[in-house]
């Protein structure tokens, strides 16, 4: 769909579908005659609502910018992210407390129409159909083929995917480190939680402050280590403000990896190609996360959270180390697909 047809308007009629779920879910909270099977079917739907939105809203990204300022406006996305990470729990513990989850529910809904009305009123170059003879199905097997074949493309999505399945569900885990290991109940499971956004948000305005794609290679696999490493101390301490400042480190080094990743996937990826390459990283770092959330629920319940965290994270670090040796090899056909995508760009927008 992202390539196929206009990114700006994909990203408008998938706005559209979140705002109906979101006034369903209020509509049915606010009448107290909600089930827990409609839950579980708004967030289905809603899930592929955002498989649609989410390669679609960053490859027009790409459009809405000039490859030079690729890496600042997709760290700025992020930060936009994170910054939201930071204060919508605390605005929406106090809607809660304020008025109950319904009309919360209501507020998000709503939150919907501003950003449809910015997006309508955008100026965007007219979309030129891409002529294709080929079917859907050939469509989307070209866009698989081109990421198994591209060796840095493939290895990039190969770690977000490693990392998204063992180390990034240490997140749903976080309600039992803050009860029962941190013994700091519900406030500071909200104040774990933001510093772990705070660090993404400083890691996204770091990424947003770089000129070039030179040395994100680096910054990746470095960035995977160290995540390793403090996952590894965040499993096993028992001191609130140390877990709360490991989970800042953690936010941080995260972000650097997942935005580098993105950045250098979108520099080496030909536009006609760039919403199905991008769907592949979203179902590789969005896609595995609930599967890794599952396993670690089954492997907490039978060892323990912290053994858990503590094994994800081991896992995480043998990734990490074998990015980092297979880096040279991968280094000079990353640099040749980024010029060659540069020798594309029109000399008016270059």
């Amino acid at each position: 769909m992202a390539d196929r047809y206009s990114r700006h308007r994909v990203v408008i009629g998938t706005q559209i579908a979140s705002m109906l779920l979101a006034g369903a879910l209020a509509a049915l909270t606010l009448f107290k005659v909600i089930k827990v099977w409609e839950i579980f079917v708004l967030s289905a739907l809603l899930g592929v609502v955002n498989a649609f939105e989410i390669p679609a809203r960053q490859a027009f990204i790409a459009e809405m910018t000039s490859r030079e300022d690729l890496i600042n406006a997709i760290a700025l996305n992020s930060s936009a992210f994170n910054g939201a990470r930071i204060v919508g729990p605390a605005v929406a513990g106090i809607l809660v407390a304020a008025v109950g989850e319904g009309w919360c529910f209501f507020a998000n809904a709503v939150s919907y129409i501003a950003v449809i009305a910015g997006l309508l009123r955008m100026r965007v170059q007219p979309f030129r159909a891409r002529e294709s003879a080929s079917s859907a199905l050939r469509h989307v097997t070209e866009g698989f083929r081109f990421v198994a074949t591209t060796t840095p493309i493939r290895v990039l999505l190969l770690l977000v995917g490693l990392v998204s399945l063992f180390g990034m569900p240490f997140s749903v885990l976080m309600p039992i480190f803050a009860d029962r290991i941190l013994n700091a109940g519900a406030q500071g499971l909200g104040i774990l939680m933001g510093m772990s956004g705070a660090g993404a948000l400083v890691g996204a305005l770091i990424l947003a402050s770089r000129q070039t794609v030179r040395g994100l290679g680096r910054w990746i696999a470095l960035s995977a280590g160290i995540f390793s490493v403090l996952l590894i101390l965040f499993a096993f301490s028992h001191f609130f403000w140390l877990s709360a400042a490991l989970l800042a480190a953690i936010g941080f080094s995260v972000m650097i990896q997942m935005g580098s990743t993105n950045t250098l996937i979108q520099s080496m990826t030909p536009d006609s190609l760039r919403g199905r390459v991008l769907a592949a990283y979203s179902m590789m770092l969005m896609g595995m996360a609930p599967i890794g959330a599952l396993i670690s629920g089954v492997l907490a319940e039978h060892i323990g959270a912290q053994a858990t965290v503590a094994a994800g994270a081991v896992a995480c670090g043998i990734g990490a180390a074998a990015f980092a040796r297979l880096l040279p090899d991968i280094r000079q056909e990353a640099r040749e697909l980024i010029l060659a995508q540069s020798a594309t760009i029109p000399p008016e927008t270059s």
